[in-house]
């Protein structure tokens, strides 16, 4: 026994219970409860256009139905390559009323992307926007196993046709491809035999974002989805009688539970806005009035920053929370300040199926006064979090090593990688890859990436905390700091810097600010000034690309 097995955490529960269980077997059953509860309730919103549940189970159901009419079987693949539309969710639940497991794809992968993911995962079916057929797939699906290609348009399920997302968009028909609306229309009315789903069985797969090498598929299990979503309603109180933002991309974990999972489960009207564009968001915000979302904390500062934010916009909400992204306590001091909401701070992978902390609802999360990092949150129920040495050994509260979870949300591994599953997930406990530390009563700081330390002259030099200092800058809108070759030390630090509109700044001001609030080991000796950070779609900065 060990402190973590102790949950230290737990006293800061308040009202939650220490365990969690998933209410439903399955992800469909889930779905199928919401539904019986409310079949006439919204469940989605798309600019003017409004899906019932009651449509959106008819439409998944016309779906299955043709799948299993082309010849698609159980624990067949059907691969998603669309952003925030509602035919995502007519594809997610129409796969799993076929038996099969649907994989999510960033719609911003091109060609080499969408070759491997599509071949790794062995797709028989791929479901894209017509311009991404005409743009990337075209060349790609010859040299797959994809045998079906459903094509859709953004323009559907919604008449506003707003220009700032829109413009130029037309409807295109491709040889080779068949259209999504009319093969629902043919198949309407037609219900696939029931199927049965199991805990164990594989909902869908989601690639790592490949920022430290090949993206490998997480095998998110049903119960994964079940649990994670029950975690969001409960803890993050993502309650019914409200509705959920989906600021995050729908392929990315965080909105594939913190969205559409938490909408199906609650249930709740999910809205969407195709793709993050500040002042379309601002104004689906005042519009739809939605009352909680999780969003990287890059795009809820674009929103912010938009000339035409005011405190109103967010005035709805009763529930904000950030994850995918470090978030500096200077973040969220301007979020609070800016919105009059707490922005509460979440941390999940890919192979947690999003949260394995979340802070406490309606708590602000503490600073640790040493780094100056602000706690992720505590272990969610029926969750473990511990932090380990390089030997795989329990430190010390308050010590620094690798983050480890195990708990429900843990996948079952990576989709036809049975090393790196041993590798990443021994025992079944998830390797984290971030470094951190427990302060003794259960709240966890993330320092950083194993991969991202700086060897300074043999001093440990950990980019987060360069960044959030650079951040208490007032001209300073956001940082990447990495390690580079220099004779002398072996690696110095540098730091990319973007500015905010109308702020001037130099280098030698900003490494100066540094110096005055750092070891002299730890301060950056090189700044370079930058438009814009290298980011995912999901708001993670690459430093990867600053490091050349």
């Amino acid at each position: 026994m060990s402190a973590y097995d102790d949950r230290p955490w737990l006293g800061l529960y308040r009202d939650q219970p220490s365990d969690m269980q998933p209410e439903h077997a399955d992800a469909l059953s889930m779905f199928k409860a919401g539904l019986a509860a409310d079949p006439a309730g919204v469940a989605i919103k798309y600019f003017d256009g409004v899906l019932t549940r009651q449509e959106l189970d008819e439409k998944s159901d016309a779906l299955a139905a043709a799948l299993l009419a082309n010849g698609f079987t159980a624990g067949d693949r059907l691969a998603v390559y669309l952003q925030n539309v509602p035919q995502f969710l007519v594809c997610m639940i129409g796969t799993w009323k076929a038996g099969g497991v649907m994989v999510s794809i960033n719609p911003m992968s091109r060609t080499r992307e969408l070759s491997y993911l599509l071949r790794d995962s062995g797709a028989k079916v791929l479901v894209c926007l017509e311009t991404l057929y005409d743009e990337v797939a075209r060349g790609v699906v010859p040299d797959t196993d994809v045998q079906l290609v459903l094509t859709t348009s953004e323009l559907e399920y919604q008449s506003r046709n707003d220009e700032r997302l829109f413009k130029g968009v037309t409807r295109q028909r491709h040889e080779g491809t068949t259209d999504l609306s009319e093969l629902l229309e043919q198949h309407r009315g037609q219900v696939p035999p029931p199927v049965q789903l199991a805990a164990d069985d594989v909902a869908f797969l989601t690639y790592t974002s490949g920022t430290t090498g090949v993206p490998k598929g997480a095998m998110n299990t049903h119960r994964n989805v079940v649990f994670t979503a029950g975690v969001y309603r409960d803890w993050a109180r993502f309650s019914p009688g409200g509705s959920v933002f989906g600021i995050a991309p729908l392929f990315h974990i965080t909105g594939l539970i913190g969205h559409i999972a938490v909408s199906l489960l609650a249930p709740m009207p999910l809205v969407l806005a195709y793709r993050f564009e500040p002042q379309v968001v601002l104004d689906a915000l005042l519009e739809h009035r939605p009352t909680c979302t999780i969003g990287a904390i890059t795009a809820f500062n674009a929103l912010l920053g938009s000339p035409q934010f005011t405190k109103d916009h967010f005035s709805s909400f009763t529930s904000v929370y950030s994850g995918g992204a470090a978030i500096s306590p200077t973040a969220e001091q301007a979020f609070l300040a800016a919105t009059g909401k707490q922005v509460h701070n979440a941390y999940g992978l890919t192979e947690t199926t999003s949260p394995m902390t979340l802070t406490p609802f309606g708590s602000p999360s503490p600073v640790d006064p040493t780094s100056g990092a602000l706690a992720v949150g505590v272990p969610v129920p029926s969750t473990i979090v511990r932090i380990q040495s390089d030997d795989g050994q329990d430190l010390p509260l308050g010590e620094v090593g690798e983050i480890v979870a195990d708990g429900p949300q843990v996948i079952a591994g990576y989709w036809g990688k049975p090393d790196e599953t041993a590798a990443s997930l021994p025992g079944g406990a998830l390797l984290s890859g971030d470094v951190g530390f427990m302060n003794p009563d259960g709240w966890v700081f993330i320092v950083d990436r194993k991969k991202d330390m700086i060897n300074a002259s043999g001093y440990k030099v950990w980019p987060r905390e360069v960044e959030d200092v650079l951040a208490e800058h007032p001209a300073v809108r956001e940082s990447a700091v990495v390690g580079v070759p220099d004779e002398k030390r072996g690696e110095t630090v540098k730091a990319f810097v973007s500015v905010r509109d109308g702020a001037q700044v130099t280098p030698e001001e900003l490494i100066a600010h540094c110096k005055e609030r750092m070891a002299a080991y730890k301060y950056p000796r090189q700044v370079e000034i930058i438009d814009e950070l290298p980011k995912t779609v999901t708001g993670k900065i690459l430093r990867r690309e600053l490091r050349g």
